[in-house]
Formats: structure tokens, sequence, C-alpha cells
């Protein structure tokens, strides 16, 4: 039987809202012990139904094909469509670490003596309903789900039609091993088919808690300016590697190969490299001679074509400098300075995940410090902005925002906090009277 949910009208998505809201009340309440457990036995049923995972991945791919062949969709995005053998152990993996992180809920974050008998904590809880549209990665539904459990939210997922009868098989492998969990009710996670349908989402202020759209700019602002719903945007990735004058040869060009070739999809890989002028003439030529072996396409600004003029590179335009790609696409620019640097990263930056290779500690902590991103690096991979590879244990997205959670997004981003205070009898007239004074004495 398929756990696909087609919505075809307001009541339909109000319903599951409110269905998702009841089981998150569920889930709040239940011990960590028991979500942990629930993890474990999924993470176990992906993997013994890793054959019926890739038996609809394979449909997926075959219609994507066609797809690809008639230039509607890249490379780079089919592969991120296409799960391996490997990728069945791999979200069981992750799914698993989620499992092994602390328990986010009811920690006690503060704690204040506000008068004798008067105490008032501050402590982690759930958000409640989280809404993801996303893109065509099936693998971002066990990511998400597992957070989302973990973290006693229920979660409603949208994922892209290039996906469906993947997505509709881990969602219904997740949802029958629920089963087995009477106080994790199936219904603290939905999936939604109905592109459509992601409008009439935006209006269910008061059933739906935090939506995060994972997508194009064009689709992120589109999402944000129609809903009553909190938005958290997964951020756009354009992302830059800056060779400084001062770099080691051997890393820069290790680094920006990672960046670009090891997953040109990803929101994190680099899409331009700015080359000091100073190290340039030495970089450039062995850099791209090993992004051409990739079969990376360079679009280079006059000064970088001045240095090959048979190169058959082509000529960047203003546009390439404020394009995220998602392919194996680069562009090169070469500057004067680090300062020259700082400013094209502040001019066309989304904010997101910038890299300085560079052995001068000076030039690597005036990066670090004066770059505006949620993720700044010194010789490393812009790849590594990633909340798994930060030990988040997964990730709903990515935020280029500063409000609430930046960066990988991992469960810390889906729990608020609530004040609990406890009392004996106070009231607000005796302190107003002078009768009694606040303490307000921090405690251990």
């Amino acid at each position: 039987m398929s756990d696909t949910i087609s919505i075809t009208s307001q009541a339909d998505v109000t319903s599951i809202a409110r269905s998702a809201r009841k089981a998150f009340r569920k889930l709040a309440l239940l011990s960590g012990e028991t979500r942990n457990a629930a993890l474990i036995a999924v993470a176990d049923a992906l993997e013994a139904n890793g054959p019926r995972i890739l038996s609809s991945n394979a449909k997926d791919c075959a219609a994507a094909e066609k797809l690809v062949s008639s230039g509607q969709m890249t490379q780079a995005l089919f592969a991120r469509l296409r799960i391996k053998d490997s990728g069945i152990a791999e979200m069981a993996a992750r799914v698993r670490e989620v499992a092994n992180l602390p328990d986010p809920l009811g920690k006690l974050l503060a704690a204040t003596e506000l008068d004798a008998g008067l105490i008032l904590h501050k402590e982690s809880c759930p958000l409640g309903v989280i809404a993801v549209v996303f893109e065509s990665r099936p693998d971002v539904v066990p990511q998400i789900a597992s957070l989302a459990l973990k973290s006693g939210n229920a979660v409603l997922l949208k994922g892209g039609a290039e996906a469906a009868h993947s997505n509709e098989t881990i969602v219904g492998i997740w949802k029958e091993t629920l089963r087995c969990f009477p106080g994790v009710l199936q219904e603290s996670i939905y999936l939604l088919q109905s592109r459509s349908d992601v409008m009439e989402l935006l209006r269910l202020e008061g059933e739906v808690d935090l939506l995060i759209p994972r997508g194009s700019k064009k689709f992120v602002s589109l999402i944000e300016q129609n809903s009553r719903i909190p938005v958290l945007g997964h951020g756009e990735g354009i992302c830059h590697v800056f060779v400084d004058r001062l770099a080691d040869l051997h890393k820069a060009i290790s680094i920006t190969i990672d960046s670009k070739v090891q997953y040109p999809a990803a929101c994190n890989s680099v899409e331009t490299l700015l080359v000091h002028k100073d190290i340039a003439a030495a970089f450039l030529p062995a850099a791209l001679a090993e992004l051409r072996k990739a079969k990376v396409e360079i679009r280079g600004c006059p000064r970088v074509l001045a240095l090959f003029p048979e190169g058959k590179l082509l000529p960047a335009v203003e546009q390439d400098w404020s394009t995220e790609y998602s392919d194996l696409i680069l562009s090169v620019k070469i500057v004067d300075s680090l300062e020259q640097a700082l400013e094209h990263v502040h001019n066309y930056g989304s904010k997101h995940t910038e890299s300085i290779i560079t052995e001068d500690q000076n030039a690597a902590e005036r990066f670090l410090n004066e770059v505006d991103a949620a993720g700044v690096f010194h010789n490393a991979s812009t790849r590594f902005a990633d909340g798994y590879r930060y030990g988040l244990g997964a990730e709903v997205g990515i935020s280029n925002g500063k409000l609430h959670a930046r960066g990988p997004m991992g469960i810390e981003g889906l729990t608020t906090y609530k004040y609990k205070l406890r009392g004996n009898g106070h009231i607000v007239a005796d302190y107003s009277s002078g009768l009694r004074d606040f303490r307000h004495k921090p405690l251990k």
C-alpha cells in the first residue's frame, strides 16, 4: 500500500497538519530512549529493505535519464538523484549517528532564583510541526526525518517529482517501522506529492511552526514572500576559494579540485576561484589542467584569458560572478590583493561558505574575521560545510541567515525553549508595592 499522500484541497492539507500536530504532542512526551530505539529500528529497516529502495530509485532514474537527454536536467543533478548500493548503508549510518547524539530535549539552559521559593528554569523543547520542501535528493528524507524524530518534532516532507518513487518507498519503510512503537505515531511523518499544494501549505499559520524550502534562490524567495509561516530558507551556495599569494600550491590545487569536483551539484561546491596575481602564473596552469581532466568548464576574467591565449577558455561575464552553477563549471578571477578578494566575496557571495588557501596566518585571520558568511575556512575544502561532517549527525538544510540557525542546521536548530517558573503563591503585586524585592540570582 502506498504511503504517498496526494493533496487536493486546503482541507486535506489542514487535516494532515493537524494530525501531525497531534503526533508531535505525543512525541514531545516520549523518553529519549524510546526515540533512539525507534531510530535504530528505522536504520535496520532501511538496510533490510535496500533492494526495495534501489528498485524504486531505478524507476526515478529511468525517467530522469530522458530529462538529461533533452537537456532539462544536468548530469550533476542526476547524480544527486541516484542511490548507489553504498548509499543505503550511508543512509542507515546517518540515522544511527543521529540516534547516538545527546538528547536535545529537556536540557536546562539556565536557572535563576527570582526570589526565595520562586525559581525560573529555561529548558529546551521541540519546535512542533516542521515542513520541508526539498530537491531531488532522496537521501534527504532519512536525514530530515531522523533529526525531526530525535528532537520530538513532526515533519511534513515535499520532495521533487523526479524522486517520487524513491521518497515514497523510504517514507513507507519509515512509517512501517513506527508501527512497532505505539508512542511514536505514524502521523509524525507525512509525504506530500503535489507541488501545487505547497502554496496551500503556506497559509497554515498556527498549524505548521517552521517551513524550510531547499531549492533555487528564486524558489526560496517565492516561499518567503508568500508564507504566513516562519521560513528558514536553505541557502544558495555561491561559494569562493581564494588562493592567496603565499598559498601552498599542492594544498591549493587539491582543495580547489575537491571543492568543485567531489560533488558539483552540492550547495557547498565552489563556484568562483579567486587567485592572487603574484601566484597566478605558478598556480593556474597546474590547477586548470587538473580541472580539465575532471571535465570542468572554465570561465575566466580577461587576466586569466591572457595567461592562456590558446587555452580555449570561455570569457566570464558579469552574471557568472553571481551564479550558482551546481555543475562542473567554475568562474576564475585574478585579484590584486587580499582586500580585492574580500571585496569580491562581499559583493557576490551568498554568505554560505568561503575559503582562503594561504600559509600567511595574518592573511588567514583577516579572511576568517572579515568575511561575513555562515562558514569561513582556512586551508580546507568548502565541501566540509555539512551537518554530518560538522558532527551534527545530519542536517535539515544550510541557512545563510543569522536568525534562529546559521550554517548547517542540525538537531539544535529544530528545538526552541520554554521558561518554567515554580513558585509558592507568589504574586506580582507584592513586588510592585515594595513588600518584596527580586534577587535575580543565577543558579548552577
